[in-house]
């Protein structure tokens, strides 16, 4: 298990090789500091503890600035635990995106986008009342139950405040990892909104690595010199067959001139 703190950028898509559209979520990873290291010695179990965006020293408790020194590093906005890391991390060690390579299949949490409150239809998916003929039924909730407990049993969908819950999106496949821009490609869509902070793990029921898609990032330019320097042959012969053309007719004119003026001259 190894897992990652990362900015989700938006969506956009990527082409393989194959000629196969495949959407992808950019996210941008920072560096990763970790700022605790958990043992089962110490605290029963194996985590670490990870730190992500700096923070302004008179900003942050005492606490924090405390823990963060332990880590020879500033006070972090952000801190998330993963549990049951195979990898042997030390305080203070830095994870960039490299930290996953392309094929591997990871699960993606963050929080989703926030929807205020909204109705039964909404929110849960129920139907309407007809819209005619007076019913003055249109988008309410259906019937509370029965009269018996005098009130409204636990657990009844009614209308409430919808989004702002973290959700995970489970075998999500890495496309791309670019450790000099520091961002992951994940295909798929990713759950929260743009610049939200979203948390990269191993997955749990998938843990085996995909085949590499090979991706085209651009035309190759062997291709592009190839037509460049086609089209220039192509020219030149063209010209060549023109300026031929050419003197062939120029020496017809001077073999009609001389004709014509040695008959003047008989």
């Amino acid at each position: 298990m190894k897992g990652i703190l990362g900015r989700k950028v938006g969506m956009t898509q990527v082409f393989t090789k194959n000629g196969k559209l495949i959407p992808v979520t950019v996210i941008s990873v920072e560096p990763n500091v970790v700022m605790q290291v958990k043992t089962v010695e110490t605290d029963g179990y194996n985590a670490i503890q990870l730190g992500v965006v700096d923070k302004k020293e008179k900003k942050a408790s005492k606490a924090s600035v405390g823990h963060a020194k332990k880590a020879n590093t500033t006070p972090k906005r952000f801190l998330k635990e993963i549990r049951n890391v195979t990898e042997n991390y030390s305080l203070g060690d830095v994870l960039k995106a490299d930290t996953f390579s392309a094929g591997e299949v990871v699960d993606v949490t963050g929080t989703s986008k926030g929807k205020g409150f909204t109705g039964v239809i909404k929110r849960h998916g129920q139907s309407r009342g007809p819209e005619t003929h007076g019913s003055n039924y249109h988008r309410r909730p259906g019937s509370m139950g029965t009269m018996l407990p005098k009130r409204v049993l636990k657990g009844k969908k009614l209308s409430g405040h919808m989004g702002v819950e973290t959700v995970t999106i489970q075998n999500l496949e890495i496309i791309e990892v670019n450790p000099s821009e520091n961002y992951i490609l994940v295909s798929g869509n990713v759950p929260g909104a743009k610049n939200s902070l979203v948390l990269i793990k191993s997955a749990v029921k998938n843990n085996h690595k995909v085949e590499d898609k090979e991706i085209i990032y651009y035309v190759e330019e062997n291709v592009v010199d190839e037509v460049v320097e086609e089209t220039s042959v192509d020219t030149s012969k063209e010209n060549a067959t023109e300026t031929t053309e050419e003197v062939k007719e120029q020496e017809e004119n001077t073999v009609e001139e001389k004709a014509e003026d040695t008959a003047t001259e008989q």
